[in-house]
């Protein structure tokens, strides 16, 4: 049988050595932390049997580069009373068509056309192409700025040879059209490094989409308002916040920001709003968000305690801005929600980096911009709703 046959192994080779199939780790690699006596291959896993010299945690991250370079992930366990290194290839690239993908992309389009439709104040079911041909800057606005966040993590994450997927956008027919897009990552974070990398690149990347767009919708027409509605009985309006960002690119653009009730500011700059609003979102400290992936490479196990008190500010800032500014509840209500929601990823925990080192000056002085950058793009009531 050869190597990669579901049940190859190499209990005996002529040299008294176990060895391992093509593309695997030579056992010889890593014999002063794990001594290995048999190797096979299951299905898509190389097995090492052995003892472990050292602690199970000290060996696997001792030998974990070692499989890293060889782009395979490993983890040591216990079967039936023996250690085996269980090791997985590791692939980084696309295989076909990731058709999951592009069925998410094209149904968020269709919910951000349908809901930009009604930003153009177009109504998309009796004027389905008019919606269409009018609506498509405001979706292409909302889909780049998210679509860049996104493929600023995924670069990053092929970068460090961190396994990650391409952006799965999440079509909802919400304010604007979608809750946002995720990619998944896979396998152990090699270092401090990759993890600040992988978590500040979405953010950063996500900002200079969000200054783009924000800049071509302040030069674009406003949206005309028919008067006949404005004040009328029943009427529902929906006020965004224009976080203090929008407001600087306003002021260096000589373009108003707001225009009073007879106009409208056009769509494009709401992808603009919307770029900055999950800028701020991304960057709360907690858990697996990008905010808690920065965290922890700056401040190491410590980010725990910032985790720990991120939830009560949450809480507070909504119970300040009902109480004291008496704004109305369902529109401090998002910081609840985001409370909760740090509670819930926050026990979860962050990314555990294989090596702990600190991190360089630069980067750190690159996290303290990022989070400058993501205050710039903080708002205390996104949006206000409101019915006459």
């Amino acid at each position: 049988m050869q190597p990669g046959d579901p049940a190859w192994s190499a209990n005996s080779p002529a040299d008294g050595r176990p060895s391992a199939p093509a593309g695997a780790p030579d056992p010889a690699a890593f014999d002063d932390q794990f001594h290995t006596y048999e190797t096979q291959v299951v299905d898509d896993e190389v097995r090492y049997y052995g003892e472990p010299l050292g602690s199970p945690e000290a060996v696997v991250r001792d030998i974990w580069e070692v499989f890293h370079e060889h782009d395979h992930e490993v983890e040591l366990t216990v079967e039936a009373g023996r250690y085996v290194l269980v090791a997985t290839e590791q692939s980084y690239g696309i295989e076909g068509v990731p058709w999951k993908n592009v069925a998410l992309f094209l149904a968020t389009v269709v919910t951000t056309l349908f809901v930009g439709a009604q930003w153009y104040l177009i109504d998309p079911v009796a004027n389905p192409w008019k919606a269409v041909t009018t609506a498509w800057p405001f979706s292409a606005a909302v889909m780049g700025v998210l679509m860049t966040h996104e493929l600023g993590h995924y670069v990053a994450s092929r970068y460090h040879r961190v396994n990650a997927s391409l952006p799965y956008f999440i079509p909802f027919p919400s304010l604007i059209g979608t809750m946002g897009a995720v990619i998944r990552m896979k396998g152990r974070m090699p270092d401090r490094k990759a993890l600040f990398d992988i978590g500040a690149s979405g953010p950063l990347a996500g900002l200079v989409a969000t200054i783009v767009v924000t800049t071509i919708g302040l030069f674009l027409q406003p949206i005309p308002v028919d008067p006949t509605v404005i004040g009328a009985e029943g009427t529902i309006t929906i006020s965004l916040g224009f976080p203090p960002l929008m407001h600087a690119l306003s002021w260096l653009t000589g373009q108003p920001l707001q225009y009073g009730q007879a106009l409208n500011v056009n769509p494009v700059v709401i992808g603009g709003w919307v770029g900055a609003f999950v800028t701020v979102l991304n960057l709360i400290p907690v858990g697996q968000l990008d905010g808690g992936h920065i965290t922890r490479a700056v401040f190491g196990e410590n980010q725990s305690t910032l985790a720990a008190v991120v939830p009560v500010g949450l809480f507070g800032l909504a119970g300040y801005l009902h109480y004291f500014e008496n704004i109305a509840f369902q529109a401090v209500a998002v910081w609840v929600f985001w409370g909760v929601l740090a509670l819930v990823v926050g026990r979860a925990g962050t990314a555990e980096p294989v090596r702990d080192e600190p991190l360089d000056s630069r980067r750190l002085a690159l996290a303290a911009l990022t989070f400058v950058l993501g205050a710039a793009c903080f708002m205390p009531v996104p949006v206000l709703v409101s019915t006459t």
